[in-house]
């Protein structure tokens, strides 16, 4: 993860650490309620990630390390494009817990929505992939908890402009477990927090979709629906005050994105929608009505900006090792040209071609172990997405299933009471057509009323039947979908585990290497260091040595460009 610029801290400790043997920690680039985010670079391997490590003042929190935990195997688990990627996670000689993810370059939602309201086109494309990471999301169990603008990235991926990813799902599912969130507690964010978490009760898909609401209404406004500076006063809107309609800030704003909005905030969640399955389906329909021209065209839309590279590593890679130990073979063949050098000088170029062979052999080494695994995560990602998928379209169908169920639910209870009141009407009719013929006053239209309230009743009672059993045979279909659905839960979670296992050794494999490799680059330091004290006198020596410290600091100042 990585927002748009690293933050300058040169007074972070961290920079310059490695992190689990192999992490070099290049730039402090964001921070959390929970932990800090920095560039990192594989020490060996050019391969760039952010790194999130605890929040310093947070380390003696068990609890938090816990979050963190679920905040990996949350998002590995739901394995979605959208989603931000975990490649690793561990804790580190000191006891730190770590996070190893992708290197995004993009834009917080949050920051384009300080720019006013958006197309309406933009903002109903960035929610339909909101809702899309969530409903798969929510279809293997896990629920975000803390969704907010600050929590979206816009990046641009193959082409689209616009291309979303959740961040930070270290807050997903805590309140299944008691041991990480006391009873009542209230976590997330006051301006996004449902009603139900507001009154300290269990997050979930409900909840996220009520942010979704939030997020869908400051896009459209440029404002959040319920404001205050008191944090209690803000959670008691949430609790309890109606949303405003997005007409009463925006009149041009579409109907339909309305009735979503004001759906998705409604304060009883069995009101709003009942699964994100439900929600796309209504948001592809918008998109599909509205204008083909798209949000790109509109001059106030800023361009994107094409993401930068990250920058060049700041130390000499191993391949170049070599040809700095040239120069200095170089600096020695002519400020000894007899050969006759102090031998701390010649066992100094030794061991510098020495320690450039041996870590030139251990970067291959390195790397074909990095492959390993890379080959080893990309079948991994491929079958969690595959089971992904699978879950999602039997999702889909349940969805719809349980809908269906709770419309003849609804057909099944008018029913009954229709039949209630034709059974009451017919037994009034039929004992004033006994009354009648007891006393010899019977009629034939008296008796032909009576036959039709047994009719109409007997009508009332298929009508429910028809209707029950419609609901039976849905809630069936629905149940054995659900079984499917846990069944392929359970089988996730078990190869997630076996994966997990095979991953960590040959991560510890990599690791193990990557300590070598480090100690290899301090001892290639140190000879470099030393050669450099008995050279610099040398008048013959100093256009190679100019050299030699002319790229090194070109390297550095390349290196530390992008940090200011």
């Amino acid at each position: 993860m990585v927002q748009a610029k690293p933050q300058r801290r040169t007074d972070d400790p961290s920079l310059n650490k490695v992190i689990a043997g192999r992490y070099r920690l290049e730039a402090r680039i964001g921070e959390g309620g929970m932990g800090i985010v920095y560039r990192a670079r594989h020490v060996l391997i050019d391969r760039v990630v952010a790194v999130k490590l605890i929040r310093p003042d947070l380390r003696g929190e068990t609890h938090l390390r816990a979050w963190m935990l679920r905040e990996a195997r949350a998002a590995n688990r739901v394995d979605h494009a959208h989603i931000i990627d975990i490649h690793d996670i561990g804790e580190t000689d000191e006891g730190e817990l770590y996070l190893v993810m992708e290197y995004l370059v993009g834009t917080p939602l949050s920051a384009e929505i300080a720019r006013g309201q958006m197309p309406i086109q933009r903002a109903v494309d960035i929610i339909e992939q909101m809702g899309a990471a969530l409903a798969r999301a929510h279809d293997l169990g896990v629920v975000h908890r803390d969704l907010k603008s600050d929590n979206i990235l816009l990046t641009a991926r193959g082409g689209r402009r616009d291309f979303v990813k959740i961040l930070d799902f270290g807050l997903a599912a805590l309140a299944h477990d008691p041991r990480l969130a006391p009873k009542g507690a209230v976590f997330g964010t006051p301006e996004y927090m449902s009603p139900e978490q507001a009154r300290g009760e269990q997050a979930g898909p409900q909840s996220d979709l009520y942010a979704l609401g939030i997020l869908f209404f400051e896009m459209l406004t440029g404002q959040l629906p319920f404001r205050s500076s008191d944090r209690d006063t803000l959670l008691e809107m949430q609790r309890k005050s109606p949303a405003p309609r997005p007409t009463t800030i925006r009149k041009d704003c579409h109907p339909v994105a309305e009735r979503i909005v004001l759906r998705l905030l409604e304060k009883d969640p069995r009101k709003r929608y009942r699964d994100g399955h439900h929600l796309l389906e209504e948001l592809k329909a918008l998109q599909r009505s509205l204008p083909s021209q798209g949000w790109e065209k509109d001059s106030s839309v800023a361009p994107a900006a094409a993401p930068p590279p990250p920058p060049p590593p700041r130390s000499p890679g191993v391949t170049e090792w070599a040809n700095r130990a040239g120069l200095f073979s170089r600096m020695i063949a002519r400020a000894y040209p007899s050969g006759n050098g102090p031998p701390e000088v010649l066992q100094g170029a030794a061991r510098l071609w020495d320690t450039a062979a041996k870590a030139n052999g251990l970067e291959g080494e390195i790397a074909s172990h990095t492959r390993k695994l890379e080959a080893l995560e990309r079948r991994g990602r491929a079958l969690r997405a595959e089971i992904g998928r699978k879950v999602e379209e039997l999702a889909q169908e349940e969805s719809r299933s349980l809908r269906d169920a709770a419309a003849f639910a609804e057909e099944e209870e008018a029913a009954r009471t229709e039949l209630s009141r034709t059974e009451r009407e017919a037994l009034e009719t039929l004992s004033q057509a006994d009354a009648a013929e007891r006393a010899g006053r019977g009629s034939r239209a008296i008796f032909e009323r009576a036959g039709a309230s047994r009719a109409m009743v007997e009508s009332k009672r298929q009508w429910l039947e028809t209707r029950r059993s419609k609901r039976e045979a849905k809630e069936g279909v629905a149940r054995d979908l659900r079984r499917q659905i846990e069944e392929l839960r359970d089988q996730l979670a078990r190869y997630a585990e076996a994966l997990e296992e095979d991953l960590a050794q040959g991560r510890e494999k990599v690791a193990a290497r990557s300590r070598e490799g480090l100690r290899y680059e301090k001892a290639f330091m140190e000879s470099s260091n030393l050669l450099i004290g008995h050279l610099k006198g040398k008048p013959e020596c100093r256009d190679l040595l100019n050299e030699l410290i002319s790229s090194s600091e070109g390297e550095n100042k390349n290196g530390r460009g992008s940090d200011r």
